[in-house]
């Protein structure tokens, strides 16, 4: 009888061990839970939403232009979300609102017709920037309460925590976050 009991514990001792291993494998190397903080993203992601991000996908190529990016910023230990809307060796720059990408309008269709982008510190109104290699510039699609890359400038690859994937609260917003076309 001792015995049965002993081994019965023992059977949920591994079941425990396992499913916390495969919990630390997905969790580190695969996807994560965030949580949306503050407004810097309206009105495409509103405060106090959950989505996954994922990582696979960097293992495999390189972050693109529109990607949605959770990252922990340098100037801040907590965790930002923004888009990628320039790549290493990009040259970048703010003209009458709008960004200019290699010379080319960037045409963000996820933006409102009335959205200014203003300059910052980083990246001034009619300045021009050459994002460095292994760096990307990074904004968030409300550009009046964003702190961003305008701002402290480029981020690399190794901060960025994963990319946004899948929005799952509300139920109502629930789904695969569209890539942007540009």
């Amino acid at each position: 009888m001792f015995r049965r009991l002993g081994a019965f514990f023992l059977d949920i001792l591994e079941v425990l061990v396992f499913a916390i291993g495969i919990f630390f494998f997905v969790y580190l190397l695969i996807m994560r839970p965030h949580k949306i903080k503050g407004a810097s993203m309206s009105p495409t992601y509103l405060d106090s939403e959950f989505l996954l991000t994922e990582k696979v996908s960097y293992y495999l190529h390189e972050p693109e232009r529109g990607d949605v990016v959770v990252f922990k910023p340098p100037v801040s230990e907590d965790e930002y979300i923004k888009r990628i809307i320039a790549l290493p060796g990009d040259t970048v720059s703010i003209i009458n609102g709008k960004f200019y990408i290699n010379g080319t309008l960037l045409k963000e269709s996820y933006l409102g017709p009335d959205v200014y982008t203003s300059g910052s510190t980083y990246l001034e109104e009619g300045a021009q920037k050459t994002i460095p290699e292994g760096s990307y510039l990074t904004v968030g699609d409300n550009r009046d309460h964003s702190f961003d890359s305008r701002s402290w400038g480029p981020i690399t690859k190794e901060v960025i925590a994963g990319r946004a994937w899948i929005i799952y609260w509300p139920p109502k917003k629930a789904g695969v976050v569209k890539p942007i076309d540009y």
